[in-house]
């Protein structure tokens, strides 16, 4: 795993991934890394189309480093979909010119629903917008943990 501080660039923006079996969420960091937000839901067809996408979107914002949020249980063990995820953030590790980290995801979702039905979305746009809030908390989570060394 790629979690290691000396690979972290200091300055520039960051994007972040919350993988699910249909779709990926996607959020971006400002480049002084204050603020986290929502940026779009990649439909997962293919890994080569996620791949160009992501690319497209690393290009586009200039980004310098990629975050893959973690599926994990409650206890922090492993399911079936951590296995994936893993799969997918070594691809992406072999595949981008860029580092990529993993970050804890737990309760992200949950959490990217809640501030959506508080903001006043309806269950249409809650759905439509969950996986990219959720990548904007993963950010905000892993934005957190290298501010606090």
């Amino acid at each position: 795993m790629q979690d290691k501080k000396e690979n972290f660039p200091q300055k520039g923006r960051i994007l972040a991934l919350d993988i699910g079996t249909k779709r990926v969420g996607v959020a971006v960091c400002d480049e002084l890394r204050l603020v986290a937000r929502p940026l779009c839901t990649l439909e997962r067809k293919s890994w080569k189309k996620l791949l160009r996408e992501t690319i497209e979107i690393i290009k586009k914002y200039d980004v310098v480093a990629v975050v893959v949020g973690l599926p994990l249980n409650f206890d922090g063990t492993e399911n079936q979909m951590t296995e994936e995820v893993k799969r997918l953030y070594r691809n992406y590790s072999l595949s981008l010119e860029i580092p990529v980290f993993l970050q804890d995801e737990r309760l992200t979702t949950i959490e990217a629903k809640s501030r959506l039905k508080s903001k006043g979305y309806t269950i249409k746009q809650i759905k439509e917008q969950r996986d990219a809030e959720a990548a904007s908390i993963i950010l905000e989570d892993f934005l957190s943990k290298i501010q606090s060394g």
